[in-house]
């Protein structure tokens, strides 16, 4: 009997600790990808903050035909914060207060999470905290967006040692997208869906043809084109890919993973044809290799919004990594 009641105690201090020790584990946030969640009352969400709101992170997302928000944004009273525990990755909550202040909370209530704290004595208050932090909420947004769908595609990813071999860049590339097209310095892949596809492009060429460029813009998009030229086409004769010369594409120096780059958006079409839709590329000045490498994702999908295909692909992209040479 004394055994039984032992057996009994350490049994249930097993169970009690297991749960202690689960609800001590950090919740994982979840959500749709591109979302924000905005803890705002009624009275403010429909006034000037709630417009400087919806300007600055549901404003038009660079390089796309036709215009989507960057993010979409769910709206909560604050009493709804203060019952329960969202486990949205990014968060902005906007109180007006006896204090103007701006503060950022890391995981505050999962992981991984971005909690945005705005509260200000007036709106007027609130309105400039709002957009002088703006830039750097979307940016923080953005990155933790990035990083979320990477760990999607890492759930399950095509055999990396193609890309490896070729280019010398380990890149993660998710399962769905198959190889259509392998020259000696050029890849295709492409993922079919109802409705359209999404293609990934891997090319690259010698740095020191265009070392000395200053218009680098202007080289990217002649480059793009004389491989749409080579490569990508329609059924019909005479219907290779083009840069669309309608929408200037949206162009910028960055770095992609410690080296420069070029990042160009904007809209692609075939030549003589009807079809059209929305690119990113990267030109990566690549002094390892000596090579000019290029990444680029382009979709179409004339009955779909587009935002999150580029999502995708850009997080693909995002991903490479170049491998160094073994000394």
């Amino acid at each position: 009997m004394h055994r039984f009641y032992c057996l009994f105690i350490f049994a249930a201090f097993s169970v009690f600790s297991c749960q202690k020790d689960n609800s001590s584990l950090p919740r994982i946030t979840t959500g749709k990808i591109n979302t924000i969640s905005v803890i705002i009352e009624d009275q403010l969400w429909n006034g000037e903050i709630g417009d400087s709101i919806r300007n600055k992170f549901a404003a038009p997302v660079i390089g796309l035909p036709q215009e989507e928000p960057l993010f979409n944004i769910n709206q909560y009273p604050v009493k709804l914060l203060e019952g329960f525990m969202t486990d949205t990755r990014a968060i902005i909550v906007v109180k007006k207060t006896e204090v103007n202040k701006f503060e950022i909370k890391k995981n505050q209530y999962a992981s991984p999470q971005n909690v945005f704290h705005i509260s200000g004595r007036t709106v007027s208050d609130i309105v400039t905290i709002m957009e002088q932090n703006a830039p750097q909420m979307i940016s923080m947004i953005k990155n933790a967006e990035i990083a979320a769908s990477q760990k999607i595609n890492l759930q399950s990813l095509l055999d990396p040692k193609i890309i490896e071999n070729k280019f010398h860049t380990a890149i993660q590339v998710p399962t769905g997208y198959v190889y259509v097209l392998q020259k000696r310095n050029f890849l295709w892949l492409k993922k079919e869906f109802i409705g359209g596809n999404t293609s990934l492009l891997l090319y690259q060429v010698p740095l020191d043809k265009y070392r000395t460029d200053k218009n680098w813009s202007a080289k990217v998009i002649q480059l793009r084109d004389s491989i749409g030229n080579l490569y990508i086409r329609g059924k019909e004769p005479h219907t290779n890919m083009i840069t669309e010369e309608a929408y200037s594409p949206y162009f910028s120096k960055t770095k992609l993973n410690k080296y420069t780059a070029y990042e160009t958006k904007g809209t692609w079409q075939l030549n003589n044809d009807f079809m059209s839709g929305p690119f990113i590329n990267y030109a990566i000045l690549d002094t390892t290799y000596n090579r000019l490498l290029i990444l680029e994702g382009f979709c179409y999908a004339p009955s779909k919004d587009k935002r999150d295909l580029m999502h995708e692909l850009e997080s693909i992209i995002k991903s490479a990594r170049i491998i160094k040479k073994e000394p």
